[in-house]
């Protein structure tokens, strides 16, 4: 497992204002110690550490070379770092002679989709004051890794949005726990994109994502615990057999799923 403890030297103290567990990169996840109630800032997202001073951090896909970290108690600014940030490299996969269809949905279900969008874009939009991330994640199912993070298709020579999760090609009915505890967002058996799709926020809004389920087994408002049963592989929605994709966004990020198998809070305890 590789996994970066990075920690620099606070501005006001001799001791480090903040330590984290994770890796400074594209997609990456850090999970990290500071005071209690600490302001903590990467680049221009500001979150709060919790009563134990916990926080969790991520890098988008497309996070640019350096980032600059910095804390602040009681007002006072105590903690101003900058990191490289390590690129990652995506899989880009052409396609061509699909019908158009299968590139931009009919007309008839745009309005389905735009309602759908508001729905998923309210969940995003949690900041559950729990702290399910203190755990450590686990992985969802088990499976062949069918498609990693960050790759992007281009369909009859059209660019598409990257894909922002990771899929675990796995049979219809195979079980999909909870990697880490948290509070249901979203559970809906019938979305146009996604079909059966679980909305999870571990805390501090990261949030993760389950798509493409044959059975959504909680209900919105639930809160779950880690390796609970919480829905089935399946191939609902635009897909095109059964599997898991698998995504995590915090304030508007996309994160890099088997990032968070690489973050250790106990190291921090």
């Amino acid at each position: 497992m590789s996994v970066l403890l990075a920690a620099a030297l606070a501005i006001a103290s001799p001791e480090p204002a903040i330590a984290c567990s994770g890796e400074h990169r594209q997609g990456g996840v850090l999970v990290c110690r500071t005071a209690p109630g600490a302001t903590v800032m990467i680049d221009d997202v500001e979150t709060r550490a919790n009563d134990e001073g916990w926080v969790i951090l991520g890098h988008d896909r497309d996070a640019p070379e350096e980032t600059r970290l910095r804390v602040r108690i009681d007002g006072e600014w105590v903690f101003d770092a900058r990191y490289d940030v390590a690129p990652a490299e995506y899989d880009i996969q052409r396609i061509e002679g699909l019908p158009p269809a299968m590139v931009t949905p009919p007309p008839e279900v745009l309005e389905r989709i735009r309602a759908e969008g508001v729905r998923k874009g309210q969940a995003h939009a949690s900041r559950w004051d729990g702290d399910g991330f203190m755990t450590g994640f686990i992985q969802p199912t088990q499976g062949r890794i069918s498609s990693r993070f960050g790759g992007q298709r281009i369909y009859n020579g059209e660019p598409r949005t990257p894909h922002y999760g990771v899929d675990i090609a796995a049979p219809t009915g195979t079980e999909v726990l909870a990697p880490a505890g948290g509070i249901v967002r979203l559970a809906d058996t019938d979305m146009y994109f996604e079909g059966g799709l679980i909305f999870i926020d571990h805390g501090q809004g990261f949030n993760s994502a389950y798509l493409h389920l044959s059975e959504v087994l909680v209900e919105e408002g639930d809160v779950v615990e880690q390796g609970q049963l919480i829905a089935r592989v399946g191939s609902t929605g635009r897909s095109t057999g059964p599997h898991l994709c698998w995504r995590i966004r915090w304030h508007g990020r996309n994160v890099d799923p088997f990032a968070t198998l690489d973050v250790q809070p106990s190291a921090l305890r």
